[in-house]
């Protein structure tokens, strides 16, 4: 804690702060410690337990995901209030855990959109890697009757979702930018030169031109 404390910027956590996050550690550096450090779970959980954002961060980076238990990944969901520690959470840990998919299912329906959010993004892998047995027009109906006015994290999510869709499933290619022009969510969204735009239609659109280049 106290190395982390030493790395702490104020330029970095004020860019960090526009973003919703709460700590000043470059993450270059913190990747470096991690590196240092090796897997090492039960430090990973005093990590965690700190409460402090980059603390949590080096935690994710040096846990060993499959060794969370279900009820453990949920309640970390819940602690994980800034997006960062949110993001990597799920994209480091949960979707390598063998309860991403108990945990897919349960958070999709929470009350809580940032916990829903998580779900949605689990579900987007799914559509994305192993979308058997999923229901690719239910998730569109609800995509089309919820996105508009879902908060913002959980809009992203089931934004991406919808992309996917679109991008993975030729059959559903045309409803889903049909879906993503209507609602018009993240059409205006500032993206910087060289990036794809996360409006849905762009996004499938450029996607798609690459897989078949």
């Amino acid at each position: 804690m106290a190395e982390l404390a030493a790395l702490e910027d104020p330029k970095v956590r004020a860019v960090n702060e526009k973003h919703g996050d709460d700590h000043g550690v470059n993450l270059g550096k913190l990747r470096a410690i991690a590196k240092r450090l090796k897997t090492q779970q039960e430090l990973a959980r005093e990590l965690w337990d700190t409460g402090d954002s980059a603390a949590r961060l080096l935690a994710l980076l040096i846990c060993r995901p499959k060794a969370f238990a279900r009820d453990e990944l949920d309640a970390m969901l819940r602690q994980a209030r800034t997006p960062k520690v949110h993001d990597w959470l799920v994209s480091n840990v949960v979707k390598k855990s063998p309860h991403a998919e108990e945990l897919r299912v349960d958070w999709t329906g929470d009350p809580d959109p940032v916990v829903a959010g998580a779900g949605w993004t689990l579900t987007a892998e799914r559509v994305a890697k192993k979308p058997e047995g999923i229901d690719l027009a239910g998730l569109l109906d609800v995509i089309e009757a919820e996105m508009k006015d879902a908060p913002d994290r959980l809009q992203w999510a089931m934004n991406h979702c919808l992309a996917r869709i679109g991008i993975d499933h030729p059959a559903h290619r045309d409803r889903a930018i049909r879906i993503g022009e209507r609602l018009g969510v993240l059409k205006d969204y500032p993206t910087s030169p060289g990036c794809t735009s996360p409006y849905a239609p762009v996004w499938i659109a450029e996607m798609v031109r690459r897989q078949e280049a």
